[in-house]
């Protein structure tokens, strides 16, 4: 199935490894052009350089650059870089690393809910505001939100009080650009096997266990593969998907039943 993403250029933030890269790593392979950002110049160099090897025929079609999404800059300035290589601006996906897992609810402090309010909610906000006044008809925004979303998840206090705001923010963008052919999504990472996986596997003390205790939870009864995200992204993202819009989407092996 071709997916339309030939010579398409998009932005996606956090794209130096994990979901992110992976997500980089399919739309190159579908044809598309990537901008990824990572907090380093080097970190986001080294992924461009490595998507460019890894997806047959792509060097030269990735784009390193360092950004932070809490820095109010940032939006402008990744987007002008997609702009300057590439010659256009199709879309974005903004990715974030979650914030601090494992603090009680009652012990997490003004600061770190302000650093993680920077981070993971008004970064987001920031970018999508930014793409939304450069896209034309047929350009997309996509969240990479959370399981979150649907209901609290254990140790991860910040991100249950975050993402379910940013999935509203999203949905009303989607109902305010429609009209203009802009889509707006989530997607909804399940247990994917990336690090922050394996780290928040760890907290539990038997790593291991934990992870067949969780996986025998879900239906397909295993953590999906980052690759497997990467491909379900670049699908909503591509003009495969233009029917797509205001949903929030789970990619987690059928664990949130029904929604």
């Amino acid at each position: 199935m071709d997916l339309g993403l030939s010579e398409r250029v998009y932005v996606i933030t956090g794209g130096t490894r994990g979901l992110g890269f992976a997500t980089a790593a399919q739309l190159l392979a579908e044809g598309a052009r990537v901008v990824v950002t990572g907090r380093s110049q080097k970190s986001a160099e080294e992924a461009a350089a490595r998507l460019g090897v890894e997806a047959s025929g792509a060097e030269g079609r990735a784009l390193g650059v360092e950004a932070d999404n809490a820095d109010p800059e940032t939006p402008a300035r990744v987007i002008a870089a997609a702009r300057d290589r590439f010659g256009r601006f199709d879309g974005l996906l903004v990715s974030v690393g979650g914030p601090q897992a494992g603090i009680a609810a009652d012990a997490l402090t003004d600061e770190q809910w302000r650093g993680a309010f920077d981070s993971v909610f008004l970064g987001a906000v920031r970018l999508a505001r930014a793409a939304a006044g450069e896209l034309g008809e047929g350009g997309v925004i996509g969240f990479v939100l959370s399981g979150s979303v649907h209901e609290p998840i254990p140790g991860l206090t910040l991100s249950n009080g975050l993402r379910p705001g940013l999935a509203g923010f999203a949905k009303t963008l989607a109902n305010e650009l429609g009209p203009r052919g802009i889509r707006v999504l989530g997607l909804m990472p399940g247990r994917i096997g990336t690090e922050r996986l394996q780290y928040l596997d760890s907290l539990s003390g038997d790593g291991d266990a934990a992870r067949e205790r969780n996986a025998a939870a879900i239906p397909l009864r295993r953590y999906g593969t980052p690759e497997e995200f990467g491909r379900t992204a670049a699908f909503v993202l591509s003009p495969a998907a233009s029917y797509l819009t205001g949903l929030m989407l789970p990619v987690d092996g059928g664990a949130l039943h029904g929604f």
